[in-house]
């Protein structure tokens, strides 16, 4: 709650300026007593004095009024600007802020960052790593402007631009017989004990993977993150199923881990940049600028 209104500062900013009250009066059409009161009220509020006020002496501010001042005459420019259309948004840095699923993360986040720091100099931008329920959510009150996501069943509430499709991959120890295959289908894996993350929605999607052909699989672990899954799997645990598909078949604790794509066509899945209504420029450019740097950088589908 504000208790220091926009015509008290006003009134503040013209004593400053004209260095009386009285002088400030007459440029704002006010008694002079109506400013006094609003200078002694707003320094109740703020505990301290704003001027120094004696008889006989011109009316200066003290050195936390300079400071004072000098925001409060930035404030009521703002105020200014926003009864104008379009006016403190065109005048502001641009500000945008991008949310990407935490799997797609340590892939996407700093390259795509980067591209667009270069890009647009003149607008600032901030990201977020969080959960598809969360991302989604965040999508939906506004507090972020483009998510890049997993559709996941995403609704209409949603612009999607596809960037591109991924098949889930199965890991294993390189020392089996999947490990020496090119490609596997679920049937083939349904009856293996399967490592998964352990994130809801991840680990449903890819259950449902395999009731969608007749099968309830094993779940053996659940994984926080892809680097614990690819660990698992390489000890023998279990087979890891992930769409994470990270370069490189060194686990962190120094065991080689195989991969394999499995084919099914209805395990692909798209991988989206995604808004909410119609946002203004340069969001636009910006999701445009994202959507090609992606597709400059894999394939339209690995599928």
């Amino acid at each position: 709650m504000l208790h220091v209104s926009l015509r008290q500062l006003e009134y503040i900013v013209a004593v400053g300026k004209a260095g009386s009250l009285s002088a400030a009066a007459r440029q704002l059409s006010v008694s002079q007593p109506a400013i006094s009161v609003a200078i002694t009220q707003v320094e109740a509020r703020l505990e301290t004095l704003l001027f120094i006020r004696r008889k006989g002496v011109p009316i200066t501010p003290t050195a936390f009024g300079r400071i004072f001042l000098k925001d409060a005459e930035t404030l009521l420019t703002d105020a200014e600007q926003l009864e104008k259309p379009g006016g403190l948004s065109q005048r502001r840095q641009p500000r945008i802020t991008l949310g990407i699923l935490e799997e797609l993360a340590p892939t996407w986040l700093a390259p795509v960052l980067v591209r667009l720091k270069a890009g647009y100099p003149d607008t600032e931008f901030s990201a977020v790593a969080l959960s598809f329920e969360a991302l989604t959510g965040a999508m939906l009150s506004g507090q972020i402007d483009l998510g890049l996501t997993y559709d996941l069943g995403l609704d209409g509430s949603f612009n999607r631009d596809i960037l591109y499709r991924i098949s889930p991959r199965i890991w294993t120890a390189p020392d089996t017989e999947i490990a020496a295959r090119s490609e596997i289908t679920l049937a083939e894996i349904a009856d293996l004990p399967l490592i998964l993350s352990d994130q809801g929605l991840s680990i449903r999607h890819i259950l449902g993977l395999f009731q969608t052909i007749g099968f309830n699989p094993v779940v053996k672990h659940r994984a926080a993150s892809i680097e614990l899954l690819r660990s698992l799997s390489a000890n023998g645990e279990g087979y890891g199923i992930s769409y994470t598909n990270p370069p490189g078949t060194m686990t962190y604790d120094g065991l080689r881990v195989a991969r394999v794509r499995i084919s099914d066509a209805h395990a692909i899945e798209p991988i989206v940049l995604v808004s909410i209504g119609s946002q203004p420029e340069p969001i636009g450019q910006v999701r445009a600028s994202i959507a090609e740097f992606v597709a400059h950088r894999l394939p339209v589908s690995d599928a």
